[in-house]
């Protein structure tokens, strides 16, 4: 039997009311999405592509205008209670008291939830993201990558199976931000379902096992990131001959190549339709000696600008 998805959302839509300066604005236009238990899923898309939108409405902060959202099984409007007890969401923007200490914030937040003392896990969690020793320090005197990881204690208090993380890393150094994706990375290995917005390419990439597209308030692209990438079926065989070309060889002006100001040759090629073989037996006939060679392949940046661009034209 089939795993219910940790969130199911059908014709999800939101449109903002007209003002006197701007239309009415849909932000969300009719949005299927299904997301996988135990997934690190991936949100992505420019500025304005309906994410936040779409994670403020999970979290009850924004009304939809049309569709349904489910959360562990839970309806977001028939059954409020339970599906925003399950989901834990870390802000992209740091807001909190500052006169409180991370201790107390969470054992405010913990009493929100209506955990109970006896099950709380304050300090646990801020040993875990490294802020036991600031523990009875006011907020205000926390470093920004502090308060970062603070907000990511305070959305865990209530053990929610589900963890919305909203840009995580903007603003922290390389240093914290790897912190950050290894803890990421233990949740997830203990059963927590992680979704992940950001606009760093390279930390969607490593993380996600499953990534969504968002442009202009729909999923352009909703697969695994393998299947994604799979997209461009694009290479680019880079070979260094022993001396510098600097005529395309007659033997291989079939392909789609170029010559570097160095004299090496670039050769972009499909893999489905030319194999590595065949293309240096190719380079071979044509008398050219190589010394060394490397192939190059699409990144996830690639395929996001290849799919916002396509849905701009």
């Amino acid at each position: 039997m089939k795993e219910h998805p940790v969130i199911e959302i059908n014709g999800l839509q939101k449109t903002y009311a007209k003002s006197k300066k701007s239309p009415p604005k849909n932000a969300l236009k009719g949005v299927d999405l299904s997301i996988p238990k135990g997934s690190i899923f991936g949100l992505l898309g420019p500025n304005g592509a309906g994410k936040s939108t779409l994670i403020n409405i999970l979290a009850g902060l924004v009304n939809k205008t049309a569709g349904t959202a489910e959360i562990c099984g839970y309806d977001i409007e028939r059954q409020t209670r339970q599906a925003r007890a399950s989901i834990g969401i870390v802000p992209q923007e740091i807001a909190m008291d500052v006169y409180f200490t991370p201790l107390q914030a969470l054992e405010l937040q913990a009493g929100y939830y209506g955990v109970p003392k006896k099950e709380r896990r304050s300090e646990e969690i801020l040993s875990a993201l490294g802020l036991l020793d600031k523990k009875n320090a006011y907020v205000r005197q926390l470093s920004g990558g502090m308060k970062r990881r603070l907000l990511i204690a305070k959305a865990l208090v209530h053990n929610p199976p589900v963890l919305i993380l909203d840009e995580p890393t903007a603003g922290v150094d390389i240093e914290l931000r790897r912190q950050l994706w290894a803890y990421v990375k233990e949740l997830h290995k203990s059963g927590t379902t992680i979704i992940l917005t950001t606009h760093y390419l390279e930390e969607a990439e490593a993380l996600c096992d499953r990534i969504a597209i968002m442009h202009h308030g729909e999923i352009v692209a909703n697969e695994s990131k393998s299947s994604l990438m799979s997209r461009l079926d694009k290479r680019t065989l880079l070979i260094n001959p022993s001396s510098p070309i600097i005529k395309i060889p007659s033997k291989l002006k079939g392909f789609d190549i170029s010559i570097n100001k160095d004299g090496a040759i670039a050769i972009n090629y499909e893999s489905r339709k030319n194999s590595i073989s065949s293309i240096l037996d190719k380079v071979k006939d044509s008398g050219i000696l190589i010394n060394d060679l490397k192939t190059e392949q699409p990144d996830l940046e690639d395929v996001f600008l290849s799919l916002t661009y396509s849905t701009n034209s």
